[in-house]
């Protein structure tokens, strides 16, 4: 006699797939779609930026937190991810501890708009281009000369960058 019968096998399959319905719509509903930058596209980001030891990064989004982890393991920078989703959140911070990386790479829970960023040297970001030209202020506000910014995808309308790589969209700026 079998422990499982097919109501209770229904109904971990409907759990199942409402949790990955969840997954999924989660991120529409704080108003934040989760849209994984390419691993490509992140070590060009960060060789672009020329990510260093000496530097710290912000990545504003960090959904799973492949851009700060690539940055603590690959470039050797003090990392910090803004996340504003709890799930993105545990990812990044199981794939953080899975890799030993506690001591130089972080994810804060909140609204990149409302966190300081002031001891940036390096900020990257994937978000759309509304998000670009509301969060340029800050930008320009928060960051000190020299501080540098890496788009994907996506550019700020005035500003002109430094320096890009057309063929992968990455945008680098300079705060003068």
């Amino acid at each position: 006699m079998s422990i499982l019968t097919i109501p209770s096998v229904v109904l971990a399959i409907l759990l199942c797939i409402l949790a990955l319905l969840i997954w999924i719509a989660w991120p529409s509903v704080i108003g934040a779609p989760w849209v994984p930058t390419p691993n490509k596209r992140v070590r060009g980001m960060l060789e672009l930026a020329q990510v260093s030891k000496d530097d710290i990064l912000y990545d504003l989004g960090s959904g799973d937190g492949r851009i700060i982890i690539m940055a603590a393991e690959e470039f050797g920078a003090q990392s910090v991810g803004i996340e504003v989703d709890p799930i993105r959140i545990m990812l990044s911070k199981f794939r953080i501890k899975r890799r030993g990386l506690e001591k130089s790479v972080k994810v804060i829970r909140g609204n990149f708009f409302h966190i300081s960023i002031k001891d940036a040297t390096v900020v990257t970001l994937y978000q759309g281009h509304g998000i670009n030209q509301r969060i340029a202020e800050k930008l320009a506000n928060d960051l000190t000369p020299g501080s540098r910014i890496v788009s994907y995808k996506f550019i700020f309308e005035d500003w002109i960058p430094i320096q890009t790589n057309i063929e992968d969209s990455l945008y680098l700026y300079l705060v003068q």
